[in-house]
This record gives structure tokens, C-alpha cells and sequence, in this order.
């Protein structure tokens, strides 16, 4: 096989959603509406008018996703302080999330898109023939449903603290 023709095949196969190019600060945050952990409907919408942290990630129990679900979990306080929820999506299942969240005690919604058509729609599916994943993306909304901040160059070690961080920047405090 040419290297040309192994090039077309390889990305070919290789695909991921166009969208995060589409998806900037200050656009409107697509909507959804997924079911979490203890299979409560939680949609964009019942978010309305307060800051909202909405990260993807690829897979439960997984080092990388642990790492950072762990961070979070540790500063989940300090993000109610400033009055922002807080939702992780994967396209795991609605069991798999509750068996996660149940073995590292997190107190946040995980929300199931076994289609990935939320992952999707912030540009964060990834896909390789059938293997489908969520990137680890986050993206921060503001209380009108914009687009605030968009990170896809995520540190699972430090990402909590980045956000903490950025959202301190944007106005909010914890007092």
C-alpha cells in the first residue's frame, strides 16, 4: 500500500465531530438534556442564571477520568461557594456513572450520552471505526447560557485548579 493511500485509509477511519471549531466563547452553549447517575433528567436549561462548569471525559474508572472526578470532588465546596454547579458527561451508561460516583463518593451529576450526540454538539466525540469516546473538554457557561471558556487541553492533574481559578477571574468568588 502507497503511503498516500495509507494516509486517505487512516483518516478516513479517524474522524471526530467538526464542531468544536464551531463552538467559541461567547456562543450559545448547545442544549441537552441526559440522564445522571441516579437517572434524574438534567437538562441546560435548569441552569439557567447561574455559572455552570460542564466537563467531558472519556471513560469511568479510568485513571485519567478518576484523577480528575477525584480533583473536582475535592473542590466541589469551593465551587458551590461561588455558587457554580457542576456536570460531568461521558458516554457511559446511566450504572456505570452510578457505580463511579458511588466508589469515589462524587457529589456531582455524571451524566449518561450513550450516543455521543451531546459529546458531539461541543465538538468533544471522538471515534475510531466503532470505538467511541468523550474528549476530556470543558467548557465553562455563564447564567445566559454563553459560552464562557473553552478548554481542550486538559491536565486531569491540574484542571480543577484551572478552573477554580479561571472562574475567580471571571468575577466569581467563594465567600
Amino acid at each position: 500500500m502507497k503511503s498516500g493511500t495509507l494516509l486517505a485509509t487512516v483518516l478516513s477511519v479517524l474522524t471526530f465531530s467538526t464542531a468544536a471549531a464551531d463552538l467559541v466563547v461567547g456562543s450559545e452553549a448547545p442544549g441537552f438534556s441526559l440522564s445522571d447517575q441516579g437517572s434524574t433528567v438534567r437538562s441546560l436549561a435548569d441552569y439557567r442564571g447561574r455559572w455552570l462548569v460542564l466537563y467531558f471525559y472519556p471513560k469511568d474508572d479510568t485513571p485519567g477520568c478518576t484523577t480528575e472526578a477525584c480533583a473536582f470532588r475535592d473542590d466541589f465546596r469551593q465551587l458551590t461557594q461561588m455558587k457554580v454547579a457542576l456536570l460531568g458527561i461521558s458516554l457511559d451508561s446511566v450504572d456505570s456513572h452510578r457505580a463511579f460516583a458511588d466508589k469515589y463518593s462524587l457529589p456531582f451529576p455524571l451524566l449518561s450520552d450513550p450516543g455521543g450526540e451531546i459529546a458531539s454538539r461541543y465538538g468533544a466525540l471522538w471515534k475510531l471505526g466503532p470505538i467511541r469516546l468523550a474528549r476530556r473538554y470543558t467548557f465553562i457557561i455563564d447564567p445566559a447560557g454563553q459560552v464562557a471558556r473553552i478548554y481542550r487541553s486538559v491536565d486531569a492533574d491540574e484542571h480543577s485548579q484551572q478552573i477554580l481559578d479561571d472562574l475567580a477571574a471571571l468575577g466569581l468568588s467563594n465567600d
